[in-house]
């Protein structure tokens, strides 16, 4: 029998009810000062992500780097007292390559290499392969374009992330589509390849990958980003050069490859009370292959298991199963969540509420929840406990990519997404940039803390 209406009905009057009482406790707040202790003074967050990073590497999907950070989360999720069991999944494989090389040459005889990535899921170019270069401002200008112009060419979009948003993963959003489906548009007009500029805000010389998407029917065709001063350089010769034929020549061979088998790594703390509501946290441990993943999201998956480790230390026991779970393939399928999501609704597990950390390991700034009215002010009503502690964003918004399939099966679940600062995370988001060295040790802790003290309190309820 499924349960979920009932539990969430109990616990979301109990919530509306508790927001006319006062919501600081004394107990409370002294184990929530005890986990910021923890983390902060006999951590292990900060070396964990170092071995994930630096022993291990970049972990793309199907990839032997990945199978070994699968099989070194189980022994430390082990090593820290939680029962574990790997749960196997199949996934896209697709590699690099060795081979990714970019010029653009003009008719008087400039040449510039540019600094660039394929996409991920892009086809290789099956040797050199050279085009005329258009340049399009936006993605929604290459929509509008006759195929005349754009036939036989190259097209370079030169789409930048809206500054003027605050929050950056707004500007993220706006221009997701511009790496997703530009190989599409551009081909369905007859284009032979695609050039966009990086998804990052910075003008640096970091190119910055990521996946992209071929709609059916229309011919695959190579697709790479260059960094975004590259992209700045590039765009002024053009503008500056209106008489100048520009060529562009690239070459890639990465590939597809059939899917292969890897797993999703959970770790539980059985509940005393209610063992069979089951609160899930997590983030994903595969990365891109290019750094190492330490913000995306090593950060992340390590919040997850310190917080675990520091309530196991401190000998908290909680009411619910708290299960963590390390997911795999969020970067280019999302097969984990949605594996995982498939799986508890076949098994008929009672979900009680699922937390994700993927926005990077900066300073945390609070949560948000994918949920209904009642589930957003219980969140708002914890902001007292975290006052001291720098937080202030308790507010609806988005959980996270790999919980998100749990809506599907648990539609009136609460996701709750952990909100770190996010003004330097599309610095290093998908580029050689995301590396440990660009993880403060602090803030790593602080976040580590605050996911640990947030399960905490929704353990109680």
């Amino acid at each position: 029998m499924n349960l979920i209406p009932l539990i969430f009905f109990t616990f979301f009057c109990t919530s509306s009810h508790s927001q006319k009482e006062p919501v600081h406790s004394s107990n409370e707040a002294s184990i929530i000062r005890s986990i910021y202790t923890k983390a902060l003074t006999e951590g292990n967050a900060y070396e964990d992500l170092r071995f994930l990073c630096k022993e291990i590497g970049a972990r793309i999907t199907g990839s032997t780097e990945a199978q070994m950070a699968i099989e070194w989360s189980n022994k430390k999720m082990q090593s820290y007292g939680l029962e574990t069991s790997l749960h196997e999944i199949q996934v896209p494989h697709w590699e690099r390559g060795t081979k990714e090389v970019f010029y653009f040459k003009s008719s008087n005889g400039t040449h510039m290499k540019l600094r660039g990535l394929a996409l991920g899921g892009s086809v290789g170019t099956n040797g050199m392969l050279r085009g005329d270069l258009i340049e399009f401002e936006s993605l929604e200008a290459l929509k509008s374009a006759k195929p005349s112009l754009v036939k036989g060419k190259i097209v370079f979009i030169n789409q930048a992330m809206d500054a003027k948003q605050i929050q950056t993963f707004k500007a993220y959003g706006g221009c997701y589509p511009l790496r997703g489906n530009s190989a599409s548009v551009a081909a369905e007009k007859g284009a032979v390849g695609t050039l966009i500029r990086s998804l990052g805000l910075a003008s640096d010389p970091h190119p910055h990958t990521g996946s992209m998407y071929y709609a059916e029917n229309i011919d695959k065709i190579p697709a790479a980003a260059i960094c975004t001063a590259d992209a700045d350089q590039l765009h002024d010769f053009i503008v500056n050069n209106p008489k100048q034929d520009v060529e562009l020549v690239m070459e890639m061979d990465c590939r597809s490859f059939p899917d292969a088998t890897s797993y999703n790594v959970l770790g539980e703390i059985r509940g005393s009370d209610s063992p069979s509501q089951i609160i899930t946290v997590g983030g994903h441990l595969d990365s891109w292959d290019t750094g190492e993943g330490a913000h995306d999201d090593g950060a992340g998956v390590i919040h997850c298991l310190e917080a675990f480790r520091i309530l196991k230390t401190i000998g908290y026991k909680p009411k619910h199963t708290l299960r963590l779970v390390f997911f795999m393939n969020e970067e280019n399928g999302n097969k984990g969540g949605k594996t995982y999501a498939k799986w508890v609704k076949e098994n008929e597990e009672n979900h009680f509420a699922a937390i994700e950390s993927d926005r990077g390991g900066f300073a945390p700034r609070g949560f948000t929840c994918d949920g209904s009215e009642e589930q957003v002010e219980w969140l708002a009503s914890l902001a007292p406990f975290f006052k001291d502690y720098d937080l202030h964003i308790f507010e609806k918004g988005y959980g996270g990519v790999d919980i998100g399939p749990l809506k599907e099966s648990y539609p009136n679940i609460p996701l709750f997404g952990f909100v770190p600062d996010s003004q330097r995370y599309f610095d290093m988001h998908h580029s050689p940039n995301d590396v440990f060295e660009n993880v403060n040790k602090r803030e790593l802790e602080l976040g580590a803390a605050a996911i640990a003290s947030f399960i905490y309190l929704l353990d109680q309820k």
